[in-house]
């Protein structure tokens, strides 16, 4: 039988709210229902014990691609916001050429098999020019259901969500298809009208890639997509937490109108999420990342973010004002269940994965555990 111990003294947040003074069994990898009177503890009074966190958008970091990069640089990026305590990754794409995707595609599927993502996000090239951001528009195209089958076909399974524009020839079409596979069809980088956000949605579309942005404003004659992913209760936002992507209020107003159980926090994070200041590449454009903030060097368009999802968890709770349970909602448990992996991860009960946060009271990371081994050790954080 695999070596027991138990986690103890802390506030554990569960599904069902919050423990005071309790604990969390691990056994091997997994989280246990009873342990031994003899286990050893580990003494986290004065600290929170919350679910490890999952983020299903992430370009990269730790100063290294999962576009372009190598697979150490992949796993370098991986092990950056681990120690932030993201334990699940979904390793996202930009926009590029159709056979470099797919081997992309190739080369990221061989990691989610040996476990290290949880998938693989394909934004772009399905996206409208008109809200491209930080997308090579010599490369984007229409969401011709071929082609998106054909990046299908070269993840071998581990394309978890794919970015597109719907309103765009082909865009319905491509949603059906992503849905009769399982896989999240995404409205975003779009420059759809209320209607056609509606539907997309009637089609099979279930996110809102980065809410707010990349997309029309809200307009009170003209609602646009916004209006559309807000009030429909099968869509899921995604919301960048940094600061600079949202203000505060239109943070508010997403989790007024989707309640915590339809919020899904990203980093949306290029290569330079814990890592600095500096000149990077997205895809083929380059990015100056200046005091934290990504623009592309031409054009002056946010390009990504340098956000690691602990900084997420605690802004939301000491300046948005969320509780801490709904921030664990939107930080671990919703995006879970978007990726089908509820069942393994995104909350703390016997028999899922031992992927857990150590944080103190001002909300720092002080410990992180995957798989039941500590990646950050508590007392040497």
């Amino acid at each position: 039988m695999a070596a027991s111990k138990v986690l103890s003294g802390a506030r554990v947040v569960l599904p069902t709210g919050v423990v005071e003074n309790g604990r969390v069994i691990v056994e091997g990898g997994k989280i246990a229902g009873s342990a031994p009177d003899d286990a050893p503890r580990v003494d986290l009074s004065g600290h929170w014990v919350v679910p490890g966190f999952v983020d299903m958008h992430v370009h990269g970091g730790g100063g290294a691609s999962f576009t372009n990069g190598t697979v150490e640089d992949v796993l370098k990026g991986v092990h950056t916001h681990r120690l932030h305590g993201t334990t699940t990754i979904v390793a996202s794409t930009v926009t590029g050429e159709m056979d470099y995707l797919a081997q992309r595609a190739g080369l990221l599927s061989e990691l989610v098999e040996q476990g290290d993502l949880a998938g693989i996000h394909f934004e772009g090239p399905f996206i409208s020019p008109c809200r491209k951001g930080a997308h090579s528009e010599d490369l984007l195209r229409h969401p011709d259901p071929a082609e998106v089958r054909k990046l299908m076909d070269a993840a071998r399974g581990t394309a978890k969500m794919f970015t597109l524009a719907t309103e765009l020839p082909g865009g319905l079409d491509s949603v059906r298809l992503l849905a009769e596979h399982g896989v999240v069809a995404a409205i975003g980088h779009t420059d759809a009208t209320y209607e056609q956000t509606v539907e997309a949605i009637d089609a099979g579309a279930t996110v809102a890639t980065h809410l707010f942005n990349a997309m029309p404003a809200l307009g009170h004659r003209a609602p646009g997509p916004i209006a559309a992913l807000l009030e429909d209760e099968r869509i899921t936002v995604e919301l960048i937490n940094d600061g600079t992507h949202l203000h505060p209020a239109a943070l508010e107003l997403a989790f007024h109108h989707k309640g915590a159980g339809r919020a899904a926090f990203i980093t949306d994070a290029m290569d330079a999420a814990g890592f600095g200041d500096g000149l990077y590449h997205l895809g083929p454009l380059e990015v100056e990342v200046k005091e934290g903030v990504a623009r592309l060097v031409e054009g002056g368009s946010i390009a990504g973010s340098t956000l690691t999802l602990d900084r997420a968890f605690r802004r939301a709770v000491t300046i948005d004002g969320l509780s801490v349970e709904d921030t664990v909602r939107a930080i671990s448990a919703n995006p879970a269940r978007l990726l089908g992996v509820y069942d393994k991860v995104g909350s703390l009960e016997p028999g899922k994965d031992a992927d857990l946060v150590v944080l103190d009271a001002e909300f720092t990371v002080r410990g992180v555990m995957r798989r039941g081994e500590w990646i950050v050790e508590p007392g040497r954080a």
